[in-house]
């Protein structure tokens, strides 16, 4: 999988990208992610990439002569006979659909995202002609999209083929779809006590059937208590 990132900010990346899971899954070749100095596309000799909104306000917008250059560049640098389809367009901004668990599944389905880090006020409104969807983290503004772009980036990546050691990790988690969009069920490990407080006797039983039935039971408890929200929507789930 391919992802390019324009920002205006590309030293935040490289520390980030050569950690854990995504360290291995770029040197087993299983994605590739190349992060691009929005400046590098603009037509000035200060490098601007935003200017002073039309109408007054506050902050600075930026430009979409720039971004546009961005994006447009890697349809340019395709070989002619190159057949990939272009890159998915993702503007990162908190106007754009709420990421979650089936946005993740539906990212992670592109062979090639493009993600647009913002920054300052916002993005000049003629940028969302030319992007496919927004995405936001939540109901909160940010400086930037850097860390947007890194949660894309990490929820998607996991889900790939190969890139976790045990891919049934992605199946029994919360919001997955195999849990239903629940909260995940709680779990233990070693001490089986600690301070007086112990572990499940369900989980030590050994019955296979009676540690299912427990950790779905756990798994509608814990939502109904910490999101209800959740539960409301699954009034269909038996």
């Amino acid at each position: 999988m391919q992802f390019d990132v324009f920002t205006p900010l590309p030293e935040v990346f490289p520390a980030y990208l050569e950690t854990s899971i995504l360290k291995r899954a770029r040197e087993r070749g299983l994605i590739e992610v190349q992060v691009h100095n929005i400046r590098d596309y603009t037509h000035d000799r200060h490098h601007t990439t935003d200017d002073t909104p039309y109408g007054g306000g506050s902050g600075m917008v930026m430009r979409v002569d720039v971004l546009v250059a961005c994006m447009e560049s890697l349809d340019e640098s395709s070989a002619p006979h190159d057949e990939s389809p272009r890159a998915h367009r993702v503007l990162l901004t908190p106007q754009g659909r709420r990421l979650d668990q089936a946005k993740v599944i539906e990212l992670a389905q592109r062979p090639a995202l493009m993600l647009i880090c913002g920054r300052y006020e916002g993005f000049d409104e003629r940028v969302r002609k030319y992007v496919d969807e927004e995405v936001s983290l939540g109901d909160f503004v940010m400086t930037g999209g850097e860390v947007a772009a890194m949660a894309v980036i990490e929820s998607t990546v996991r889900l790939l083929p190969g890139v976790l050691g045990n891919e049934e990790s992605t199946r029994e988690e919360s919001h997955s779809p195999q849990t239903e969009g629940l909260l995940e069920y709680p779990q233990y490990t070693r001490p089986a006590e600690f301070r007086g407080d112990g572990v499940p006797a369900e989980l030590l039983s050994g019955n296979h059937a009676q540690i299912a039935a427990w950790r779905r039971q756990q798994a509608r408890l814990r939502t109904a208590e910490r999101r209800p929200d959740l539960l409301a929507q699954k009034k269909d789930v038996p």
